[in-house]
């Protein structure tokens, strides 16, 4: 499964790094990807022209293949009153920040399954690889987007999100554990959640669909990678481990956090962005640990909301209100360049 995985991605080790929007960076890509793995680009929470930056930062640093992330969440469905009420409920916090609210809130991310300017750019630029979370694009796009050569992947919380990709045509799967950080890439974020960990489902997902499984989910080191493997997946996708290197774009009250004792606590949330995501528990996350889900306005409407609180504290100096996610092997994060934690990965593996 392994030399199968390999020769689709064209890399040399079994070793994926996830796309973080906010934390990964093209830099980060260079470095894993030279390294021997398969950098990441997180182009989701960015229009065209953002991605094309990227995708060109890359490619003037490195002729090796890289992953191209996107978004295909099904569009928001807007509540003007629930969203009136969130930005309410919010107001005593901004008003502590010295800032006022947003008078309403904006559906802030373009999903691809809608965004036709971002396929033309993925077509003309032709990244190796490309991987959608949250969901599948039509079978248009993914006609257009084999018969441009490009390699396709889809995260699955689910065997049968995994089999919709199967039967969708994407090349390959990443089975996304219960323990992994940042949002679940879970289809529809309001129906029940098995919240199945990350070795049950590959064991799953190698058993029931004949794609090559891709791990991910509290991985951080090489024994993990190995016990993923010797659940039947090909390769690891590790986010949380690349956080704390030196080509992340997480900032000093992130990694802090990460290297702190938050990191034993991760917690499963909404609050932040309208959708599941595993963060470290901060003031964003507390105060919102008794909200119903649903209260909270739709992905990525609340979002909108999160991202104004947390430049507001931020500007006031206050720290807390960040999208601080992280796996639960947070604990075990190393500090170092992405690098230098790909050969080490790759030496552990070995060992």
């Amino acid at each position: 499964m392994t030399a199968r995985l390999l020769d689709l991605l064209g890399i040399d080790l079994p070793i994926l790094q996830a796309p973080m929007a906010g934390v990964s960076s093209p830099a980060m890509a260079i470095a894993v990807s030279e390294a021997g793995g398969l950098g990441a680009l997180a182009a989701g929470a960015g229009g065209v022209e953002a991605a094309r930056a990227m995708i060109g930062a890359v490619r003037a640093r490195s002729n090796r293949p890289f992953n191209l992330n996107l978004f295909v969440h099904a569009p928001a469905r807007r509540d003007p009153a629930r969203e009136a009420a969130w930005i309410d409920r919010w107001r005593p916090q901004f008003a502590q920040a010295g800032a006022a609210p947003p008078d309403r809130l904006h559906e802030i991310y373009t999903s691809f399954a809608r965004d036709d300017a971002m396929l033309a750019m993925v077509l003309a630029e032709r990244p190796a690889v490309v991987s959608f979370h949250f969901g599948l694009p039509d079978a248009a796009r993914v006609a257009a987007l084999r018969a441009a050569g490009i390699v396709l992947l889809a995260s699955a919380t689910s065997l049968a999100e995994a089999q919709a990709a199967e039967a969708a045509g994407m090349h390959a799967v990443v089975a996304q554990g219960w323990e992994a950080g940042g949002h679940r890439g879970c289809f529809d974020p309001d129906a029940a959640d098995a919240q199945t960990g990350t070795l049950a489902l590959v064991r799953l997902l190698a058993r029931r669909i004949a794609l090559p499984v891709i791990a991910a989910g509290g991985i951080m080191d090489g024994a993990g990678i190995d016990a993923v493997r010797a659940a039947g997946a090909g390769a690891a996708q590790l986010g949380t481990a690349y956080i704390a290197s030196d080509e992340s774009l997480a900032d000093a009250a992130y990694r802090a956090a990460l290297l702190g004792d938050a990191a034993q606590h991760t917690t499963m949330t909404r609050v932040i962005s309208g959708r599941p995501a595993r963060c470290l528990p901060n003031r964003f996350t507390t105060a919102g640990a008794t909200i119903a889900p649903e209260e909270i306005p739709a992905y990525p409407v609340a979002y909108d909301l999160g991202k104004a609180l947390n430049a507001a504290a931020r500007t006031a100096g206050q720290t807390g209100f960040g999208a601080q996610w992280a796996g639960q092997g947070a604990p075990l994060a190393r500090a170092m360049p992405a690098a230098v934690l790909t050969r080490t990965l790759a030496a552990e593996i070995k060992a």
